[in-house]
C-alpha cells in the first residue's frame, strides 16, 4: 500500500504540479452479471478513491486525501468529515463569505498555517450529475433546486467545505503554504475567567490556553487574544 508523502523527507514531482483528469468511461460490473468480486471493471477513478481512503483509514489522523499526496498523477481525492465524500475531477464553480483559518496537512506534518477559505462553495465532480454544496448553512435555489432544514452540526459543515477546498487545492499543485495568510490580530476587548480557554497568537504560532496562563504572554505584548478556526 501507497503511504502519504512527508514533503519535508521526501521528493514528490505530484505534489506542486496540476494533475491529470482521470476516466469514469466504462460500466461497472457487478454481481447480478455473475461475475466474480476480482473480475468486477471499476472505474480508474473510483480505485483511485478507494485505495486513498484505505491509506487515510490506515494513517489513523487527517480528514482528506488528494491523489498526488500519495504519488498519483491523478484528479481524485477523498474528504472524511461527516462521511466519506470522493471527489473526481472536481472543480469549484462558486464560492463566498471569505473568512481566516488555520489549516495543517498530512503531507507537511507539524506545520500548520493561517489561511484565508470561505464557508460556502459550490463544486461539480464527473462522478455526479448534480454540483455539491458544501457550507454551514444550508442553500435554498440558487445553484440548485433543493431546499434544506439548517443542520446543528454547522462547525461540522464549515470543517467539511475548508477541507473540500484544501484537496482542491493540492489536486492544482496548490499546498497551504501557497494560501498562507498572515492575518491583523484581532483583539478582543472582554474580561475572560481564569479559567477560560482563548486563543492567542504572536502573529506566526496559535495556541489556545487558559487565560490565566496567556495573560502573562499578553502582558508581554508579544501575543494578542485571536479568533481563528481550527486546525484541519
Amino acid at each position: 500500500m501507497r503511504k502519504v508523502i512527508n514533503c519535508y523527507k521526501e521528493n514528490s514531482s505530484t505534489i506542486k504540479k496540476k494533475l491529470k483528469r482521470t476516466s469514469l468511461k466504462g460500466k461497472v460490473s457487478g454481481p447480478e452479471m455473475g461475475l466474480p468480486a476480482d473480475q468486477y471493471y471499476i472505474p480508474e477513478g473510483h480505485k483511485i478513491a478507494t485505495e486513498l481512503l484505505e491509506i487515510l483509514n490506515k494513517h489513523g489522523s487527517g480528514i482528506g486525501l488528494a491523489a498526488n499526496q500519495v504519488g498519483i498523477d491523478k484528479q481524485v481525492a477523498i474528504v472524511n468529515v461527516k462521511e466519506p465524500i470522493i471527489l473526481i475531477n472536481p472543480e469549484i464553480i462558486e464560492q463566498w463569505d471569505e473568512i481566516p483559518y488555520y489549516e495543517g496537512c498530512l503531507s507537511f506534518p507539524k506545520h500548520s498555517v493561517h489561511t484565508k477559505r470561505y464557508k460556502y462553495v459550490i463544486v461539480k465532480c464527473d462522478n455526479y450529475e448534480c454540483q455539491l454544496y458544501f457550507g454551514p448553512q444550508e442553500m435554498v435555489g440558487g445553484m440548485g433546486t433543493w431546499e434544506k432544514e439548517k443542520s446543528p452540526d454547522d462547525d461540522l459543515r464549515l470543517l467539511e467545505s475548508i477541507c473540500v477546498q484544501h484537496e482542491i487545492d493540492h489536486l492544482n499543485g496548490m499546498v497551504i503554504m501557497d494560501r498562507e495568510h498572515k492575518p491583523e490580530p484581532i483583539v478582543v476587548r472582554k474580561k475572560w475567567g481564569r479559567n477560560e480557554i482563548v486563543g492567542i497568537t504572536d502573529g506566526k504560532d496559535y495556541k489556545e490556553i487558559k487565560y490565566k496562563k496567556a495573560k502573562p504572554l499578553i502582558d508581554s505584548g508579544e501575543w494578542v487574544i485571536y479568533i481563528g478556526g481550527p486546525i484541519t
